[in-house]
């Protein structure tokens, strides 16, 4: 059993609590334990994953979030940088599932973050189990 840290950037609530519903079903159905970690946004989940790395107390990580186009570059800026860190920390080494969403407006955030639907939330639980299997092979 893998020990798992759900690194949620919580903005919208009704979203990220179905994006979590998804995640934690997907890490309980493998058989890890996992915790939580709310930061204030996107842009936080790659650093805060990286102080958790530091910290040796987990196997791998859900980045969780959802960022939706407004009318300004800041959409660019936020789902470019958190991916690009979070992408960092996997070529490092770490094994992260990459939940967070970047979509054009809520039906489409509704429609990946339900359970019943793409289940982002559970994809990226799912992604960070297989890396972290992949990691305990080649270590």
């Amino acid at each position: 059993m893998a020990k798992f840290l759900i690194v949620e950037a919580r903005f919208y609530d009704h979203l990220n609590d179905m994006l979590l519903d998804g995640a934690k079903a997907a890490l309980e159905a493998a058989g890890h334990e996992h915790e939580m970690l709310t930061v204030p946004g996107a842009l936080e989940v790659p650093g805060a994953i990286s102080l958790a790395i530091d910290s040796g107390e987990y196997d791998g990580f859900v980045a969780l979030g959802v960022v939706l186009r407004g009318e300004t570059y800041h959409f660019e800026i936020v789902s470019n940088e958190s991916a690009r860190g979070i992408m960092a920390l996997t070529l490092d080494g770490a094994a992260i599932g990459n939940g967070i969403i970047t979509v054009e407006n809520e039906a489409q955030a509704l429609a990946r973050a339900d359970k019943g639907q793409k289940d982002k939330g559970g994809e990226a639980a799912k992604a960070a189990v297989a890396m972290f299997e992949l990691g305990q092979r080649f270590s």
